[in-house]
């Protein structure tokens, strides 16, 4: 038997690597994909090794995560509930679909993955499979079967001697380009102030610059592609505004989330890039499209955000959105002009050459095309149904008293 594994060097993956060894008598082909976390991707590799893998893959995939799924997430303003990014969720689609790769071409009877039973990865990660792998394609979660605990997986992984690391960390947190995940530990009471030394990117307001400072992003169609005139890969400009808005004390969300399993989790990230780029974007898309399709736009961004959630990216319904919205942003064009100051980033000014904003017709000075007698009779037919409700009333008390 042959099981590829998505493996991230951790303590789950390591002890299911030699679970699943011992339980099958399987051959493990562990399958590693660079979203941008930061790890020595070397010693993950002696790692697999060490806890049984026959054959190891590293797939760099830092800029198609950049270029195919975090563009995506700026072009749609996606924050899940208002709040959340999708960084950790975007992950999951594109590291199931090469662990799939792998396993086809390998010619593996299973995969297997680490999630629990109690998040959202595992819908994330088995619905991509399920899209990409033939049905007599097992799929495990020897996690999840086993009900396993931190405690239970330690002692197991001590037993036989596996390569861990036991440096208790407070905190479990997911990483990658677009944002930071971090949970666990006091975390869990929602009452409780998430500490400054959770964070990476996002400094403590002792270390915050006293100066202000500038930054202008540049937009076409609607994805990012030059910061402060410097024409970048969306990746590496990412790396950068994370780096530069976490110094100002910029990037930190805190809020109670819906699991699509319908518990309640208390999720703390911080994402200052992906935020400062949400927020650009939506700012450059009210100067371009008409409010029309600004407003209609903002349902498709929530059904876009629900279903990239909830593991649905392979859905039709998302393939279609996107019909849309490309259509939609092939005129976002354009610049937006941000100020970072302690701890808060805003918008100091946007421009685009198919603007929709004519300073000649909003003007109030002598400049103005405007002719205000042109709105006399708009103004009129607009109140037409309250002078109707009106007049209505006034039959019927008429009719009522004759």
């Amino acid at each position: 038997m042959r099981i590829a594994l998505a493996y991230s060097g951790g303590l789950d993956t390591t002890v299911i690597c030699r679970w699943l060894k011992e339980r099958y008598s399987a051959e493990i082909i562990t399958v590693t994909v660079d979203v941008g976390q930061p790890t020595d991707f070397k010693r993950i590799e002696e790692r697999a090794y060490a806890a049984g893998a026959s054959k190891h893959y590293y797939v760099d995939a830092r800029d198609r995560f950049a270029e195919e799924f975090v563009s995506k997430d700026i072009m749609y303003n996606g924050l899940y509930e208002g709040e959340y990014p999708l960084s950790t969720a975007l992950s999951r689609y594109l590291i199931a679909e090469e662990l799939a790769r792998i396993a086809l071409r390998e010619g593996c009877d299973a995969v297997a993955h680490g999630c629990t039973g109690k998040g959202n990865d595992q819908l994330r990660i088995e619905a991509s499979l399920a899209y990409f792998l033939p049905e007599d394609v097992r799929v495990l979660a020897p996690v999840r079967e086993l009900n396993w605990s931190r405690d239970e997986e330690v002692r197991y992984a001590l037993d036989r001697k596996l390569p861990i690391e036991l440096k208790e960390s407070r905190w479990s947190i997911d990483e990658n380009l677009w944002g930071r995940s971090i949970t666990g530990s006091e975390l869990e009471d929602p009452w409780t102030e998430p500490p400054w030394e959770a964070f990476k990117w996002v400094k403590p307001p002792s270390s915050w610059p006293e100066e202000s400072e500038e930054l202008v992003i540049e937009f076409e169609r609607g994805v990012p592609v030059a910061l402060d005139g410097r024409r970048i890969p969306l990746r590496r400009m990412i790396e950068e505004l994370n780096e530069r808005l976490g110094a100002h004390g910029y990037g930190v969300i805190d809020h109670i989330e819906d699991r699509v399993i319908g518990l309640k989790s208390r999720e703390v990230y911080e994402a200052p890039a992906a935020l400062a780029l949400i927020k650009s974007h939506l700012d450059l898309e009210k100067i371009v499209l008409a409010g029309r399709c600004l407003r209609f736009k903002s349902l498709a961004e929530r059904e876009w955000t629900e279903l990239v959630y909830a593991g649905l990216w392979h859905h039709p319904l998302r393939e279609a959105l996107d019909k849309l919205v490309e259509e939609l942003e092939k005129d976002v064009s354009g610049e937006v002009r941000m100020i970072l100051e302690r701890g808060s980033v805003r918008i100091a000014g946007r421009r685009a050459e198919k603007s929709l904003y004519l300073k000649r017709l909003i003007t109030y000075s002598s400049e103005s095309i405007f002719d205000q007698k042109d709105s006399e009779g708009f103004s009129r037919i607009w109140g037409m149904e309250l002078r109707l409700r009106k007049l209505r009333e006034k039959l019927n008390r008429k009719l009522k008293k004759g």
